[in-house]
């Protein structure tokens, strides 16, 4: 029989592995956008250095903020032990 604790933990590592893909996610645009700067990509990118320095910005709000949200799924989960 499948307890509660087990269907938690199921969900919260589910929820943090989405969290991991958001994040990678983010940062492969990023990183696609300053070798579209730089010369070294054909297709999307960002058109000006302003625009990389806000996409590094933004990367880091959403991975800090993912972050924080697989820490707090983790624990809800019963994933880190209190």
């Amino acid at each position: 029989m499948v307890t509660v604790k087990e269907i938690k933990s199921t969900i919260a590592v589910s929820i943090a592995a989405a969290f991991g893909f958001i994040i990678a996610l983010i940062w492969k645009d990023i990183i696609v956008g300053a070798m579209k700067l730089a010369g070294m990509w054909q297709e999307g990118g960002f058109p000006d250095t302003m625009s990389l320095i806000i996409g590094v910005v933004v990367g880091l709000v959403i991975t800090v903020v993912s972050v924080v949200g697989i820490v707090y799924i983790s624990k809800w989960g019963g994933v880190v032990q209190k």
